[in-house]
């Protein structure tokens, strides 16, 4: 994994192609899992991205050897072993591998949302709290995949 970067920093055609060669290698064992918007706006963002988390560990349980490795403040339940390692998307190959295909395959989501509520125009800010998002919300309102806890700026 050689030059391999953190999501952030590439440009989508690099994570692309790092995407393909991460999801291609019969030797890395990948999975997602997604929380819905509604059980998001329920249990807040924070708890539905360590669910997320959690969800991703079950579904590897039993296949890795070592504990977890985990960006930023993200943790798992008591009882699971993993080290929680502080901008390890920029520090550690593996958490910058996780974060592409994360990324990839949100981005890849929102191209097929797009095409369902394609006056939100989710195929140029993914989804993403920008201003051009924003103006779509207050123009059009929320769509059902909106969550409805997110806060529009004025």
């Amino acid at each position: 994994m050689r030059g391999i970067k953190d999501s952030k920093k590439l440009s989508a055609k690099k994570r692309d192609e790092w995407f393909r060669v991460l999801t291609k290698n019969a030797d890395i064992e990948w999975v997602v899992a997604s929380v819905p918007p509604s059980e998001i706006d329920r249990i807040n963002i924070h708890k539905a991205t360590n669910k997320g988390v959690h969800l991703v560990y079950k579904k590897l349980a039993g296949r890795a050897a070592v504990p977890a490795l985990l960006d930023g403040s993200l943790y798992l339940p008591k009882g699971i072993p993993y080290t929680t390692i502080i901008k390890g998307d920029e520090k550690i190959p593996i958490i910058s591998a996780a974060s592409i295909i994360a990324k990839v395959t949100r981005d890849r989501l929102m191209l097929r949302l797009h095409k369902k509520y394609p006056k939100y125009r989710f195929d140029i800010h993914k989804g993403y709290g920008t201003k051009l998002h924003i103006r779509f919300i207050k123009t059009y309102g929320l769509s059902p995949i909106h969550r409805r806890s997110f806060r529009l700026k004025a």
